[in-house]
Protein backbone atom coordinates (compact mmCIF):
# COMPACT_ATOMS: atom_id res chain seq x y z
CA UNK A 1 0.00 0.00 0.00
CA UNK A 2 2.69 2.59 0.84
CA UNK A 3 4.46 1.80 -2.45
CA UNK A 4 1.26 2.26 -4.47
CA UNK A 5 0.56 5.62 -2.85
CA UNK A 6 4.17 6.70 -3.33
CA UNK A 7 3.98 5.86 -7.04
CA UNK A 8 0.68 7.74 -7.39
CA UNK A 9 2.17 10.78 -5.68
CA UNK A 10 5.20 10.62 -7.97
CA UNK A 11 3.07 10.49 -11.12
CA UNK A 12 0.92 13.36 -9.83
CA UNK A 13 4.02 15.40 -9.09
CA UNK A 14 5.35 14.92 -12.63
CA UNK A 15 2.00 15.90 -14.14
CA UNK A 16 1.74 19.02 -12.00
CA UNK A 17 5.27 20.02 -13.00
CA UNK A 18 4.26 20.21 -16.66
CA UNK A 19 4.08 23.82 -17.92
CA UNK A 20 0.48 23.23 -18.99
CA UNK A 21 -0.51 22.58 -15.37
CA UNK A 22 0.43 26.05 -14.19
CA UNK A 23 -1.59 29.19 -14.86
CA UNK A 24 1.45 31.46 -15.11
CA UNK A 25 4.65 31.13 -17.14
CA UNK A 26 7.02 28.23 -16.60
CA UNK A 27 6.41 25.06 -14.63
CA UNK A 28 5.68 24.55 -10.95
CA UNK A 29 8.71 23.97 -8.69
CA UNK A 30 9.29 20.38 -7.59
CA UNK A 31 8.40 21.04 -3.94
CA UNK A 32 5.15 22.82 -4.82
CA UNK A 33 4.09 20.02 -7.15
CA UNK A 34 5.12 17.36 -4.63
CA UNK A 35 3.26 19.04 -1.77
CA UNK A 36 0.09 19.45 -3.85
CA UNK A 37 0.22 15.91 -5.20
CA UNK A 38 0.76 14.45 -1.73
CA UNK A 39 -2.07 16.53 -0.29
CA UNK A 40 -4.39 15.39 -3.11
CA UNK A 41 -3.53 11.68 -3.05
CA UNK A 42 -3.70 11.64 0.75
CA UNK A 43 -6.99 13.61 0.50
CA UNK A 44 -5.74 16.22 2.93
CA UNK A 45 -6.46 19.62 1.40
CA UNK A 46 -3.47 21.63 2.61
CA UNK A 47 -2.11 23.88 -0.15
CA UNK A 48 0.94 26.07 -0.59
CA UNK A 49 -0.54 27.87 -3.62
CA UNK A 50 -4.07 29.09 -4.27
CA UNK A 51 -5.65 26.31 -6.36
CA UNK A 52 -7.81 28.36 -8.79
CA UNK A 53 -5.14 31.06 -9.18
CA UNK A 54 -1.90 29.07 -9.42
CA UNK A 55 -3.06 25.96 -11.27
CA UNK A 56 -4.49 26.02 -14.80
CA UNK A 57 -7.61 24.18 -15.86
CA UNK A 58 -5.46 21.19 -16.77
CA UNK A 59 -3.70 21.33 -13.41
CA UNK A 60 -7.01 21.42 -11.57
CA UNK A 61 -8.21 18.40 -13.56
CA UNK A 62 -5.04 16.57 -12.51
CA UNK A 63 -5.75 17.46 -8.87
CA UNK A 64 -9.35 16.25 -9.26
CA UNK A 65 -8.12 12.91 -10.65
CA UNK A 66 -5.62 12.56 -7.80
CA UNK A 67 -8.40 13.21 -5.26
CA UNK A 68 -10.54 10.50 -6.80
CA UNK A 69 -7.72 7.99 -7.08
CA UNK A 70 -6.54 8.70 -3.55
CA UNK A 71 -10.00 8.52 -2.00
CA UNK A 72 -11.03 5.33 -3.78
CA UNK A 73 -7.64 3.78 -3.11
CA UNK A 74 -7.83 4.54 0.60
CA UNK A 75 -11.29 3.05 1.01
CA UNK A 76 -10.45 0.00 -1.07
CA UNK A 77 -7.05 -0.63 0.49
CA UNK A 78 -8.22 -0.12 4.08
CA UNK A 79 -11.23 -2.37 3.60
CA UNK A 80 -9.29 -5.12 1.85
CA UNK A 81 -6.58 -4.96 4.49
CA UNK A 82 -9.33 -5.43 7.04
CA UNK A 83 -10.43 -8.55 5.19
CA UNK A 84 -6.82 -9.71 5.10
CA UNK A 85 -6.61 -9.27 8.86
CA UNK A 86 -9.77 -11.36 9.16
CA UNK A 87 -8.12 -14.16 7.18
CA UNK A 88 -5.01 -13.82 9.31
CA UNK A 89 -6.89 -14.64 12.51
CA UNK A 90 -6.52 -18.07 13.97
CA UNK A 91 -9.43 -20.42 13.30
CA UNK A 92 -10.79 -20.04 16.83
CA UNK A 93 -10.76 -16.26 16.47
CA UNK A 94 -12.55 -16.41 13.13
CA UNK A 95 -15.27 -18.66 14.51
CA UNK A 96 -15.71 -16.41 17.52
CA UNK A 97 -15.97 -13.21 15.47
CA UNK A 98 -17.84 -14.52 12.45
CA UNK A 99 -21.13 -13.15 13.74
CA UNK A 100 -19.57 -9.72 14.18
CA UNK A 101 -18.11 -9.75 10.64
CA UNK A 102 -20.93 -11.53 8.85
CA UNK A 103 -21.68 -8.58 6.62
CA UNK A 104 -18.35 -9.09 4.81
CA UNK A 105 -17.89 -11.63 2.04
CA UNK A 106 -14.33 -12.56 2.92
CA UNK A 107 -13.86 -14.66 -0.22
CA UNK A 108 -14.91 -12.09 -2.79
CA UNK A 109 -12.70 -8.99 -2.93
CA UNK A 110 -14.21 -7.98 -6.26
CA UNK A 111 -17.65 -7.58 -4.72
CA UNK A 112 -16.14 -5.31 -2.06
CA UNK A 113 -14.43 -3.12 -4.66
CA UNK A 114 -17.57 -3.06 -6.79
CA UNK A 115 -19.70 -1.85 -3.90
CA UNK A 116 -17.18 0.86 -2.99
CA UNK A 117 -17.22 2.04 -6.60
CA UNK A 118 -21.02 2.04 -6.79
CA UNK A 119 -21.42 3.97 -3.52
CA UNK A 120 -18.78 6.48 -4.62
CA UNK A 121 -20.42 7.11 -7.99
CA UNK A 122 -23.92 7.41 -6.56
CA UNK A 123 -23.01 9.84 -3.78
CA UNK A 124 -20.66 11.94 -5.89
CA UNK A 125 -23.10 12.00 -8.82
CA UNK A 126 -26.02 13.05 -6.64
CA UNK A 127 -24.02 15.72 -4.84
CA UNK A 128 -22.59 17.05 -8.11
CA UNK A 129 -26.09 17.40 -9.55
CA UNK A 130 -27.34 19.25 -6.46
CA UNK A 131 -24.38 21.64 -6.32
CA UNK A 132 -24.42 22.25 -10.07
CA UNK A 133 -28.12 23.16 -10.00
CA UNK A 134 -27.60 25.47 -7.04
CA UNK A 135 -24.67 27.26 -8.69
CA UNK A 136 -26.52 27.68 -11.98
CA UNK A 137 -29.90 28.82 -10.71
CA UNK A 138 -28.88 30.80 -7.62
CA UNK A 139 -25.35 32.04 -8.30
CA UNK A 140 -25.76 32.69 -12.03
CA UNK A 141 -22.86 30.49 -13.13
CA UNK A 142 -23.16 29.36 -16.74
CA UNK A 143 -23.66 25.62 -17.19
CA UNK A 144 -20.02 24.66 -17.95
CA UNK A 145 -18.76 26.62 -14.94
CA UNK A 146 -21.53 25.32 -12.67
CA UNK A 147 -20.84 21.73 -13.71
CA UNK A 148 -17.09 22.12 -13.13
CA UNK A 149 -17.43 23.65 -9.67
CA UNK A 150 -20.20 21.21 -8.74
CA UNK A 151 -18.27 18.10 -9.80
CA UNK A 152 -15.01 19.26 -8.22
CA UNK A 153 -16.59 20.00 -4.85
CA UNK A 154 -18.63 16.78 -4.94
CA UNK A 155 -15.49 14.68 -5.44
CA UNK A 156 -13.55 16.72 -2.90
CA UNK A 157 -16.33 16.46 -0.31
CA UNK A 158 -17.01 12.73 -0.59
CA UNK A 159 -13.30 11.96 -0.52
CA UNK A 160 -12.85 14.24 2.49
CA UNK A 161 -10.20 16.20 0.60
CA UNK A 162 -11.08 19.85 1.18
CA UNK A 163 -9.65 21.17 -2.09
CA UNK A 164 -11.76 23.97 -3.51
CA UNK A 165 -11.94 25.86 -6.79
CA UNK A 166 -12.70 29.02 -4.82
CA UNK A 167 -9.86 31.01 -3.27
CA UNK A 168 -11.75 31.49 0.01
CA UNK A 169 -12.85 27.83 0.15
CA UNK A 170 -16.59 27.92 0.98
CA UNK A 171 -16.71 31.22 2.85
CA UNK A 172 -18.84 32.65 0.04
CA UNK A 173 -21.61 30.20 0.95
CA UNK A 174 -21.88 30.97 4.67
CA UNK A 175 -25.60 31.64 4.52
CA UNK A 176 -26.57 28.98 1.97
CA UNK A 177 -28.15 25.94 3.61
CA UNK A 178 -28.87 24.35 0.24
CA UNK A 179 -25.18 24.39 -0.68
CA UNK A 180 -23.50 23.54 2.63
CA UNK A 181 -25.98 20.95 3.92
CA UNK A 182 -25.57 18.46 1.00
CA UNK A 183 -21.79 18.75 1.36
CA UNK A 184 -22.08 18.03 5.08
CA UNK A 185 -24.16 14.92 4.41
CA UNK A 186 -21.62 13.59 1.90
CA UNK A 187 -18.72 14.29 4.27
CA UNK A 188 -20.37 12.52 7.20
CA UNK A 189 -21.38 9.55 5.06
CA UNK A 190 -17.91 8.96 3.65
CA UNK A 191 -16.25 9.60 7.02
CA UNK A 192 -18.14 6.68 8.57
CA UNK A 193 -16.00 4.22 6.64
CA UNK A 194 -17.01 1.59 4.13
CA UNK A 195 -17.70 -1.24 6.65
CA UNK A 196 -20.30 0.94 8.37
CA UNK A 197 -21.78 2.12 5.07
CA UNK A 198 -22.04 -1.49 3.93
CA UNK A 199 -23.65 -2.57 7.18
CA UNK A 200 -26.13 0.31 7.04
CA UNK A 201 -27.09 -0.96 3.60
CA UNK A 202 -27.62 -4.53 4.81
CA UNK A 203 -29.35 -3.50 8.04
CA UNK A 204 -31.80 -1.42 6.00
CA UNK A 205 -33.08 -4.77 4.76
CA UNK A 206 -33.51 -5.93 8.36
CA UNK A 207 -30.63 -8.42 8.48
CA UNK A 208 -29.23 -9.26 11.92
CA UNK A 209 -27.88 -7.13 14.78
CA UNK A 210 -25.42 -4.25 14.49
CA UNK A 211 -21.75 -5.00 14.99
CA UNK A 212 -19.82 -3.36 17.80
CA UNK A 213 -17.63 -1.51 15.31
CA UNK A 214 -20.64 0.14 13.66
CA UNK A 215 -22.26 0.96 16.99
CA UNK A 216 -19.11 2.69 18.25
CA UNK A 217 -18.59 4.52 14.96
CA UNK A 218 -22.17 5.76 14.64
CA UNK A 219 -22.64 6.72 18.28
CA UNK A 220 -19.15 8.20 18.48
CA UNK A 221 -19.66 10.23 15.33
CA UNK A 222 -22.91 11.61 16.68
CA UNK A 223 -21.34 12.56 20.01
CA UNK A 224 -18.37 14.27 18.35
CA UNK A 225 -20.54 16.16 15.87
CA UNK A 226 -22.73 17.51 18.66
CA UNK A 227 -19.75 18.33 20.86
CA UNK A 228 -18.03 20.21 18.03
CA UNK A 229 -21.24 22.05 17.13
CA UNK A 230 -21.92 23.33 20.64
CA UNK A 231 -18.24 24.15 21.26
CA UNK A 232 -17.95 26.30 18.13
CA UNK A 233 -21.35 27.90 18.72
CA UNK A 234 -20.53 28.84 22.30
CA UNK A 235 -16.97 30.00 21.75
CA UNK A 236 -17.53 31.95 18.53
CA UNK A 237 -21.04 33.31 19.17
CA UNK A 238 -19.86 36.84 19.86
CA UNK A 239 -16.62 36.78 17.84
CA UNK A 240 -16.90 39.72 15.40
CA UNK A 241 -14.58 37.95 12.94
CA UNK A 242 -16.57 34.72 12.72
CA UNK A 243 -20.13 34.13 13.98
CA UNK A 244 -20.66 37.51 15.62
CA UNK A 245 -22.29 39.44 12.73
CA UNK A 246 -24.48 36.50 11.63
CA UNK A 247 -28.09 35.82 12.41
CA UNK A 248 -29.11 32.86 14.56
CA UNK A 249 -29.79 30.63 11.57
CA UNK A 250 -26.41 31.34 10.00
CA UNK A 251 -24.67 30.79 13.33
CA UNK A 252 -26.28 27.36 13.64
CA UNK A 253 -25.42 26.44 10.06
CA UNK A 254 -21.79 27.49 10.24
CA UNK A 255 -21.24 25.90 13.66
CA UNK A 256 -22.61 22.64 12.32
CA UNK A 257 -20.53 22.88 9.14
CA UNK A 258 -17.38 23.61 11.12
CA UNK A 259 -18.03 20.64 13.40
CA UNK A 260 -18.40 18.34 10.38
CA UNK A 261 -15.43 19.58 8.39
CA UNK A 262 -13.05 19.81 11.36
CA UNK A 263 -12.91 16.06 11.90
CA UNK A 264 -12.43 15.00 8.30
CA UNK A 265 -12.31 17.67 5.61
CA UNK A 266 -10.43 20.89 4.90
CA UNK A 267 -13.35 22.99 3.70
CA UNK A 268 -13.99 26.10 5.76
CA UNK A 269 -16.85 28.57 5.71
CA UNK A 270 -15.34 30.56 8.60
CA UNK A 271 -11.96 32.24 8.93
CA UNK A 272 -9.88 29.68 10.85
CA UNK A 273 -7.20 32.26 11.63
CA UNK A 274 -9.77 34.36 13.50
CA UNK A 275 -10.88 31.58 15.84
CA UNK A 276 -10.58 32.07 19.58
CA UNK A 277 -8.11 29.99 21.55
CA UNK A 278 -10.76 27.73 23.04
CA UNK A 279 -12.14 26.95 19.57
CA UNK A 280 -8.67 26.06 18.35
CA UNK A 281 -8.19 23.74 21.33
CA UNK A 282 -11.41 21.89 20.48
CA UNK A 283 -10.35 21.81 16.84
CA UNK A 284 -7.04 20.16 17.76
CA UNK A 285 -8.91 17.34 19.51
CA UNK A 286 -11.51 16.80 16.79
CA UNK A 287 -8.89 16.77 14.02
CA UNK A 288 -6.75 14.31 15.95
CA UNK A 289 -9.67 11.90 16.45
CA UNK A 290 -10.85 12.08 12.83
CA UNK A 291 -13.54 9.85 11.35
CA UNK A 292 -14.37 6.18 10.90
CA UNK A 293 -12.04 3.36 9.94
CA UNK A 294 -11.67 2.15 6.32
CA UNK A 295 -12.95 5.44 4.94
CA UNK A 296 -11.48 8.63 3.54
CA UNK A 297 -11.35 10.39 6.90
CA UNK A 298 -8.05 10.72 8.75
CA UNK A 299 -7.01 10.91 12.39
CA UNK A 300 -6.58 8.04 14.81
CA UNK A 301 -10.22 7.13 14.06
CA UNK A 302 -13.40 7.26 16.13
CA UNK A 303 -13.19 3.61 17.19
CA UNK A 304 -9.62 4.02 18.46
CA UNK A 305 -10.55 7.03 20.58
CA UNK A 306 -13.69 5.55 22.09
CA UNK A 307 -12.09 2.16 22.68
CA UNK A 308 -9.46 3.92 24.76
CA UNK A 309 -12.15 5.96 26.50
CA UNK A 310 -13.98 2.72 27.37
CA UNK A 311 -10.78 1.19 28.73
CA UNK A 312 -10.12 4.24 30.92
CA UNK A 313 -13.71 4.28 32.17
CA UNK A 314 -13.65 0.58 32.98
CA UNK A 315 -10.30 0.87 34.76
CA UNK A 316 -11.53 3.84 36.80
CA UNK A 317 -14.53 1.80 37.91
CA UNK A 318 -12.35 -1.17 38.82
CA UNK A 319 -13.98 -3.48 36.30
CA UNK A 320 -12.07 -6.54 35.18
CA UNK A 321 -12.91 -6.16 31.48
CA UNK A 322 -13.62 -3.20 29.22
CA UNK A 323 -17.01 -3.77 27.66
CA UNK A 324 -19.62 -1.86 25.69
CA UNK A 325 -23.03 -2.79 24.26
CA UNK A 326 -22.72 -6.23 25.83
CA UNK A 327 -19.39 -6.99 24.16
CA UNK A 328 -15.98 -7.36 25.83
CA UNK A 329 -13.02 -5.55 24.30
CA UNK A 330 -10.08 -7.91 23.89
CA UNK A 331 -6.68 -7.02 25.31
CA UNK A 332 -4.96 -7.17 21.88
CA UNK A 333 -7.41 -4.57 20.53
CA UNK A 334 -6.79 -2.33 23.54
CA UNK A 335 -3.03 -2.53 22.93
CA UNK A 336 -3.45 -1.80 19.23
CA UNK A 337 -5.53 1.29 19.97
CA UNK A 338 -3.06 2.53 22.59
CA UNK A 339 -0.07 1.93 20.30
CA UNK A 340 -1.68 3.76 17.39
CA UNK A 341 -2.67 6.74 19.56
CA UNK A 342 0.75 7.10 21.21
CA UNK A 343 2.64 6.77 17.91
CA UNK A 344 0.38 9.43 16.40
CA UNK A 345 1.02 11.80 19.30
CA UNK A 346 4.76 11.19 19.01
CA UNK A 347 4.83 11.89 15.26
CA UNK A 348 2.81 15.08 15.63
CA UNK A 349 5.05 16.21 18.49
CA UNK A 350 8.26 15.55 16.56
CA UNK A 351 6.91 17.28 13.47
CA UNK A 352 5.82 20.30 15.50
CA UNK A 353 9.21 20.63 17.20
CA UNK A 354 11.06 20.45 13.89
CA UNK A 355 8.83 23.07 12.28
CA UNK A 356 9.13 25.38 15.29
CA UNK A 357 12.92 25.23 14.91
CA UNK A 358 12.82 26.47 11.29
CA UNK A 359 9.99 29.01 11.40
CA UNK A 360 8.98 32.12 13.35
CA UNK A 361 5.31 31.19 13.57
CA UNK A 362 3.81 30.62 17.05
CA UNK A 363 3.21 27.20 18.55
CA UNK A 364 -0.56 27.57 18.17
CA UNK A 365 -0.35 27.87 14.38
CA UNK A 366 2.44 25.32 13.87
CA UNK A 367 0.73 22.68 16.01
CA UNK A 368 -2.50 23.30 14.11
CA UNK A 369 -0.74 22.65 10.78
CA UNK A 370 0.99 19.52 12.10
CA UNK A 371 -2.23 17.96 13.39
CA UNK A 372 -4.11 18.95 10.26
CA UNK A 373 -1.44 17.34 8.07
CA UNK A 374 -1.12 14.12 10.06
CA UNK A 375 -4.90 13.73 10.44
CA UNK A 376 -5.28 14.61 6.72
CA UNK A 377 -7.89 17.24 7.59
CA UNK A 378 -6.55 20.12 5.51
CA UNK A 379 -7.68 23.04 7.66
CA UNK A 380 -5.09 25.77 8.03
CA UNK A 381 -4.55 28.98 9.95
CA UNK A 382 -3.12 30.47 6.77
CA UNK A 383 0.59 29.81 7.29
CA UNK A 384 1.10 26.78 5.01
CA UNK A 385 2.25 28.82 2.03
CA UNK A 386 4.57 30.89 4.26
CA UNK A 387 6.55 27.96 5.63
CA UNK A 388 10.15 27.31 4.53
CA UNK A 389 10.97 24.31 2.36
CA UNK A 390 12.11 22.20 5.31
CA UNK A 391 8.79 22.73 7.12
CA UNK A 392 6.86 21.87 3.94
CA UNK A 393 8.80 18.61 3.73
CA UNK A 394 7.79 17.84 7.31
CA UNK A 395 4.14 18.38 6.42
CA UNK A 396 4.53 16.14 3.36
CA UNK A 397 5.89 13.35 5.55
CA UNK A 398 3.13 13.85 8.12
CA UNK A 399 0.45 13.71 5.42
CA UNK A 400 1.89 10.53 3.92
CA UNK A 401 2.45 8.77 7.24
CA UNK A 402 -0.88 9.95 8.63
CA UNK A 403 -2.74 8.66 5.58
CA UNK A 404 -0.90 5.43 4.79
CA UNK A 405 1.06 4.71 7.95
CA UNK A 406 -1.87 4.44 10.37
CA UNK A 407 -3.62 1.84 8.21
CA UNK A 408 -0.41 -0.10 7.68
CA UNK A 409 0.52 -0.02 11.36
CA UNK A 410 -2.95 -1.09 12.47
CA UNK A 411 -2.92 -3.98 10.00
CA UNK A 412 0.58 -5.07 11.01
CA UNK A 413 -0.36 -5.01 14.69
CA UNK A 414 -3.46 -7.10 14.05
CA UNK A 415 -1.67 -9.60 11.80
CA UNK A 416 1.33 -9.94 14.09
CA UNK A 417 -0.45 -10.71 17.33
CA UNK A 418 -0.03 -14.09 18.95
CA UNK A 419 3.22 -15.00 17.21
CA UNK A 420 5.50 -14.91 20.26
CA UNK A 421 6.42 -18.44 21.28
CA UNK A 422 7.34 -17.57 24.88
CA UNK A 423 6.34 -15.23 27.71
CA UNK A 424 8.54 -13.49 30.26
CA UNK A 425 7.87 -13.67 34.00
CA UNK A 426 5.33 -11.07 35.08
CA UNK A 427 6.23 -8.11 37.28
CA UNK A 428 4.18 -5.07 38.32
CA UNK A 429 5.95 -1.66 38.14
CA UNK A 430 4.37 1.19 40.08
CA UNK A 431 2.04 3.23 37.89
CA UNK A 432 1.25 6.83 38.83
Amino acid sequence: MPVAFFLAISVGTLLLMLPISREGPGSAPLLTALFTSTSAICVTGLIVEDTPVYWSGFGQVVILMLLQIGGFGIMAAATLLGLLVGRGFRLSDRLRTQAERSYFDLSDARSVLRLILVVTLIVEGTLAAVLTSRLYFHYEHDWPMAVWHGVFHAVSAFNNAGFSTYSDSLMGFQSDWLFLLPIMIAIVLSSLGFPVIHEMRTRWRGAGPWTLHSKITLWGTGVLLLAGFFAVLAAEWGNPSTLGPMGVGEKLLNSAFQSVTTRTTGFNALDIGAFREETLAVTYILMFIGGGSAGTAGGIKVTTFFLLAIVVWSEARGERDAALFGRRIGTPIERQALTLALLSIALIGIGTIIMLSVTEHPLTAVLFEAISAFATVGLSMGITGQLPASAELVLIILMFVGRVGTITIATALAMGRGRTEFRYPEERPIVG
